[in-house]
């Protein structure tokens, strides 16, 4: 996998998250089936709430990566929703708990959408409890890779709640969420769009996806060549959101030995383009929006006129003459003759570049992949929360 053998991934402790990120094509597959046998009463099951009030709250929450899941979903889901008295936002549990008075509204009903790779953080448990003690009206979803955490323990027998399982493949073993990310945000997809995740939309998504994992190698292994110990990520609207996951990836699997920071097309002028050097790699998603590529095309040309020394990826949907004469690397990730319909599904092919990106950065710094902090500053499931009453 990734031009490294299984010998040299064990040696180096990275074949979990190799092994999970190079999976996802497969796991997604499985995903979609399992989706499509439960899809009439999940859906039953968010319809029935969203007739039964005159406005309804549907805040997707977790912390991290899990958090990440929401902030990527949401522009896409508020672009498609016809049902003006549902209103799509994306809250992460860190901030509902600290502060659950600022969100959570004892009149509104809300449905409470729980991303969870182990379902037992405990930021994840109390912002529930809290929204059960708070809220006249409370439903929720959780959506999370392992059934017996105790999200989804706590929610059996409860007619106001819906648990929804990744496949077991998803529960990621390894530190970094990769396949619990993409299968999540997949799922939740699934159950709130009203353009059904089925057929070519599925099937070509997938058919990217497994051409991505295997071609992705040769150009990452090109970039490390530069030594670089800074990175950033930018993108615009969803893409935007997304360079946030990506940038904790790099954060996370090089124990912070690579400064990694994220930002929109746009904004990076304004104050953080102040990390330029010659030690800087920029990572570009860029949209499939004529309008918004626009934007991403103004900060190409900016980038690849600067005299820092720094070197500038472009991430886009199909072979772009312009884009790759200015970017020192171009990849494409849509290797069909169909257009992808939204950057949400671009989302999905740009975030396994970031993630495998990660993972050979963390074994060229002699990190391992599987657990980049064996001191136990930072861990699989946080620890050292207190939830106060």
């Amino acid at each position: 996998m990734f031009n490294l053998t299984k010998e040299e991934l064990e040696k180096n402790k990275g074949i979990k998250t190799a092994t999970e990120i190079h999976q996802q094509p497969a796991v997604w597959k499985e995903l979609v089936s399992t989706l499509f046998h439960s899809k009439d009463s999940s859906k039953e099951f968010i319809e029935s709430i969203y007739t039964r009030h005159e406005q309804v709250r549907v805040i997707f929450t977790g912390a991290g990566t899990s958090a990440f899941v929401g902030d990527t979903l949401v522009p896409e889901l508020r672009k498609q929703n016809n049902k003006q008295h549902v209103l799509f936002e994306a809250i992460p549990t860190t901030d509902i708990v600290s502060n659950p008075n600022e969100y959570l509204f004892k009149e509104v009903p809300t449905i409470l959408v729980s991303f969870a790779r182990s379902g037992n953080s405990p930021e994840s448990v109390a912002a529930v409890s809290m929204g059960q003690e708070l809220i006249n009206d409370f439903y929720q979803v959780v959506i999370t890779c392992n059934k017996d955490g105790q999200l989804a323990k706590n929610s059996k027998n409860d007619e106001k709640s819906l648990v929804v399982l990744t496949p077991e493949k998803a529960h990621d073993q390894g530190f970094a969420m990769t396949s619990s990310f993409t299968s999540m945000i997949l799922t939740a997809y699934s159950l709130f769009t009203v353009n059904a995740f089925t057929g070519n939309n599925a099937t070509q998504l997938i058919a990217n996806a497994e051409r991505v994992v295997d071609s992705v190698t040769g150009p990452i292994d090109e970039i490390l060549n530069f030594d670089f110990d800074r990175i950033v990520y930018l993108g615009s609207g969803a893409l935007g959101q997304l360079s946030h996951e990506a940038a904790l990836k790099m954060l996370e699997l090089s124990a912070g030995q690579v400064v990694a920071i994220h930002e929109s097309s746009l904004g990076f002028r304004h104050g953080p383009k102040s990390i330029l050097n010659e030690k800087l790699v920029v990572v570009l998603f860029m949209s499939q929006d004529p309008y918004t590529r626009k934007y991403d095309m103004d900060i190409l040309r900016e980038l690849a006129a600067d005299e820092s020394g720094m070197k500038v990826v472009a991430l886009t949907e199909k072979e772009d003459e312009e884009v790759e004469s200015l970017a020192d690397w171009t990849l494409h990730v849509n290797h069909s003759k169909k257009d992808v319909s939204s950057d949400f599904y671009l989302a999905l092919l740009y975030v396994i570049f970031a993630q495998t990106l990660a993972l050979k950065k963390s074994i060229q710094l002699g990190i391992t992949p599987d657990n980049p902090s064996p001191d136990g500053r930072v861990n699989r499931v946080v620890q050292g929360v207190t939830i106060y009453k």
